[in-house]
């Protein structure tokens, strides 16, 4: 939600898309019982992050349709956040019983060594592939 709620997200990635770049945006799916479990793993009550993505889903519907630009949602296991921009992301990793803004970050750069970006980018895309457009 933090991304959705900045006012300048939504024209900044129809800016990125119009200019070539590729934006995927992918959602837990909110009527997934993966999401449902997470929520109730957080302790912040059973449909609570369905609602949080039924609201960022709301907020980029704008963008559904635009070139350059793609929305999924899945239902498999929430492991991890992923936040990619080219070769960076950050990566906030699910934590049983601590809410998303306190549990741990990581900031990752593609190297020429190691291959921890490239495992992310590897994991990204298979869900990526099983995802959905959501249910508007």
């Amino acid at each position: 939600m933090f991304l959705t709620e900045d006012p300048a997200f939504i024209p900044a990635l129809r800016a990125k898309a119009a200019a070539g770049a590729r934006v995927r945006l992918l959602y837990g799916d909110p009527t997934s019982r993966e999401v449902i479990r997470r929520s109730t793993d957080e302790g912040i009550g059973k449909m609570a992050i369905s609602a949080k993505i039924r609201n960022a889903l709301a907020l980029v519907r704008q963008l559904d349709g635009e070139p350059g630009v793609e929305i999924r949602c899945h239902a498999t296991t929430l492991y991890n956040s992923i936040y990619r921009y080219d070769d960076e992301m950050i990566v906030n990793s699910h934590v049983l019983g601590i809410t998303a803004p306190h549990a741990p970050a990581m900031h990752l750069r593609r190297l020429s060594a190691g291959d921890l970006f490239g495992t992310y980018v590897q994991s990204f895309d298979r869900v990526w592939d099983t995802a959905k457009p959501p249910k508007w």
